[in-house]
């Protein structure tokens, strides 16, 4: 069942309920309300027999015979008198007797002064009717025939307004369900036409403070992420392919050539150091690319920890003096606030920050001629303040406007080997960390790289 069909149908047997509740309620106060006048018409046709037979001391047998002849055409009240000692002095109808009046009836009505009842379809009541300083006890009884004939009128007339209100319910439901579901085809029929090729399409917002607006954002950013992901994917394919293709080629040439004639044992050797050079080149490159592909996850996707920055710092140190003894690495802490861990910690993911780092204290020692790289750890509000600095060769203007473009290698690109994924990398990740990183270089006057992050 379609949500139109099944949201008109529900509306109906919700509405069609409270209409029939408000209905029963119409009837049952009609009901009432009938009950309630015919009781006191009752009573006021009592008195009035009682004052014409006492007061006026019309005959028993004249009112008997009004009584007798008006029945034939009307429903007349059937009216008796009692003394207070059970002695009955007037009844309209012996014969009928609808009341059956007795002596514990007798005492109530004196006792209570007036009671209303009903014996089956008739409505009867008993009062005290005092005259000439003597209490006398009068009830009558009749079937209110105009009322209950109103009522099922009412009934009738009720039943069919159920019946075309319902009708006109489901119409009117119908249409309404559809009107307000033609947003929802409109966001499905735009759906549709988002595919790999078209992921870049998005679902238009009219209202985003209703519930289809905050759906048609929450898909649109989906979208968003889908697309990062996809386009993620897609780079890293396409970057794996080219720059793999150049130390594959390079491979297989020279593998090739070494197989075309004998050589001496010398030259099988330098041939297989070539090889494993390109090998080694394109090991370098994938893990580069491998964590370019990991720095462009959703952070919440990440394990993030708190991490103190100098013992991260220490360690980055230490593996990198492992790899490359030559290097000359200073780590300088300002720690005014020492017994503040707080100012030197940070919550972030220990590899890729790792990561960073190496790749930052490898570039200054590779750009500079001593190999030297001078790492201070500062902070300021909540900020921790990284600053990496080297005496080297600098970057020109056009270095530092594309320092962080992918695959780009600057005008030194001849003092060390690189791909050009290393400063995209770090950006990256400091990125991700919700962190800046900014650099400060002249030719011939070095390079410092500045890098804030929010501590804990």
């Amino acid at each position: 069942m379609k949500i139109r069909t099944a949201l008109t149908w529900k509306n109906t047997v919700v509405t069609a309920t409270v209409f029939l509740l408000c209905m029963a309620m119409i009837y049952l106060v009609s009901d009432h309300t009938r009950s309630n006048t015919f009781f006191h018409d009752l009573r006021s046709e009592a008195i009035t027999k009682a004052h014409l037979f006492l007061q006026n001391q019309v005959d028993a047998k004249t009112m008997q015979s009004i009584y007798l002849n008006n029945r034939k055409f009307i429903n007349e009240v059937e009216v008796a008198v009692y003394t207070p000692d059970f002695k009955m002095i007037y009844h309209d109808a012996m014969q009928n007797d609808i009341i059956k009046e007795n002596r514990k009836m007798i005492d109530r009505i004196l006792r209570e002064k007036e009671i209303a009842f009903y014996v089956g379809k008739y409505q009867g009541i008993g009062i005290v009717y005092t005259f000439g300083g003597k209490e006398y006890v009068v009830t009558a009884a009749a079937y209110d025939g105009y009322g209950y004939h109103n009522l099922a009128e009412l009934q009738k007339t009720l039943c069919i307004l159920f019946v075309i209100g319902l009708s006109l319910l489901f119409i009117a439901g119908y249409f309404l369900a559809r009107a307000s579901l033609k947003p929802i085809r409109d966001i499905v029929r735009e759906a549709e036409t988002i595919t790999a090729s078209h992921i870049d399409r998005r679902l238009p917002v009219k209202n985003e403070k209703d519930e289809l607006g905050e759906l048609s954002t929450a898909f649109n950013a989906l979208l968003d992420r889908l697309e990062v992901s996809f386009n993620s994917q897609r780079m890293f394919v396409s970057n794996a392919s080219h720059e793999l293709r150049t130390p594959l080629a390079a491979l297989i040439a020279e593998l090739d050539l070494s197989l075309q004639k004998k050589r001496t044992e010398e030259q099988y050797q330098q041939a297989i150091q070539y090889a494993l050079e390109d090998a080694r080149r394109m090991t370098r490159l994938i893990d580069g690319l491998l964590n370019l592909a990991k720095a462009d996850y959703q952070k919440e996707r990440l394990k993030m920890q708190e991490i103190r920055l100098d013992e991260l710092l220490l360690d980055t140190r230490s593996h990198l003096l492992k790899a490359h003894p030559d290097y000359h690495i200073e780590l300088l802490f300002e720690q005014d606030d020492a017994d503040d861990d707080r100012l030197i910690t940070v919550r972030g993911n220990l590899y890729l920050l790792n990561i960073a780092f190496s790749n930052l204290i490898e570039n200054n020692c590779k750009y500079s001629a001593d190999k030297s790289s001078f790492v201070q750890i500062s902070y300021w509000q909540k900020w921790t303040i990284i600053r990496l600095s080297d005496d080297g060769a600098g970057m020109s203007e056009k270095d530092k406007q594309h320092l962080f473009t992918l695959f780009y290698r600057g005008e030194q690109e001849k003092m060390a080997e690189g791909h050009g994924i290393g400063m995209t990398l770090v950006q990256r990740i400091i990125q991700l960390h919700e962190g800046s990183i900014a650099v400060h270089s002249e030719q011939g006057k070095g390079t410092t790289f500045v890098i804030e992050l929010p501590h804990v």
